[in-house]
């Protein structure tokens, strides 16, 4: 495992849950609001060794009680499975963020029993994918999605409403999958780190909360639970 940083308390992170937050290095997309740039490379930037991040965890055993992996984009590491197999191990509970891109692999771990909790990232409409994250991805989320509605599993999905996005692209969006178990939407902040070419971009109006509860009446007929951030 390739980790590029660790939040050591989180109170937000993992519903319910005091936690902390490993990010791994290394990501599929490259979205151009991400909050995440310095790591989105997998083997450049500085690292936190497997061997640090379990020492810590060892020392926080019955003072925290979850762990989230995060990233980057944790199912691209080909030791996650192994990696989770040791914080059960330690007995914490396990969140998994992910963007959705590899549906095989998130439901076997579901199946195995090392997930407790997953959060994906359904980042746009089908059209408009590849002009946000840089890949077509919106076929393997909905896939993602219908394996761990199956398997009754918990888990939630989650949009940033990146700049550009209209209200009426949200609510196309939202009525695009099934009523979830839960949707959060997370307000845009301009990243620190970004690349030349998407600074007009990452400048455009993006949708406010009161936007949001201006037109909520609209937004949770399609999607009930619906909640912000």
């Amino acid at each position: 495992m390739i980790f590029g940083g660790i939040q050591k308390t989180s109170t937000i992170d993992f519903p319910g849950v005091l936690s902390c937050v490993v990010f791994v290095r290394g990501c599929d997309m490259n979205c151009f609001y991400c909050h995440n740039r310095e790591i989105i490379a997998g083997s450049a930037g500085e690292f936190l060794s497997e061997t640090e991040i379990l020492a810590f965890l060892e020392k926080r055993r019955g003072l925290l009680d979850g762990v989230v992996v995060s990233g980057g984009e944790p199912t691209l590491q080909p030791d996650l499975a192994r990696f989770l197999q040791k914080l059960r191990a330690m007995s914490y509970r396990i969140k998994l963020d992910t963007n959705g891109q590899r549906p095989e692999l998130t439901e076997s771990l579901w199946r195995e029993g090392l997930l407790d909790y997953v959060a994906m990232d359904v980042k746009a409409l089908p059209r408009d994918y590849v002009s946000v994250c840089g890949a077509d991805g919106f076929a393997k989320v909905k896939d993602t999605i219908a394996r761990l509605s199956a398997l009754e599993a918990k888990f939630e999905v989650r949009t940033t409403l990146y700049p550009g996005m209209t209200m009426e692209e949200l609510e196309q969006l939202l009525q695009a999958l099934p009523p979830m178990p839960l949707w959060r939407l997370n307000y845009y902040h301009m990243p620190e780190v970004f690349q030349p070419q998407d600074k007009l971009r990452l400048r455009l109006k993006a949708l406010s909360s009161i936007a949001v509860q201006e037109n909520l009446p609209r937004l949770t007929q399609w999607q009930p639970r619906l909640v912000w951030q």
